[in-house]
């Protein structure tokens, strides 16, 4: 399971994800892509024992990409390359 830091990496990079989708009207998939890995990933990637949290994240992420809406999440992180 998580740790109370891992958990709190979660919710803060959760309200990142929620800033992402309220400020960002062009999401088009490089621009977003270039958050994602910039802004989303670094503060989770760090603790390795939060798998399950950082595949939450992209699939929450990556659903609000530009026409990426009506994909399975297995066929947009293969897209998108992550």
């Amino acid at each position: 399971m998580c740790s109370q830091q891992c958990m709190y990496a979660y919710n803060k990079t959760n309200k990142v994800v929620g800033m992402t989708r309220r400020t960002i009207k062009n999401k088009e998939p490089k621009i977003m892509v270039n958050l994602y890995k910039t802004l989303v990933m670094p503060p989770v990637q760090y603790y390795s024992s939060a798998k399950e949290l950082i595949e939450k994240i992209q699939h929450r992420f990556t659903k609000m990409i530009m026409n990426m809406e009506s994909k399975s999440y297995d066929e947009r992180i293969q897209y998108l390359g992550l």
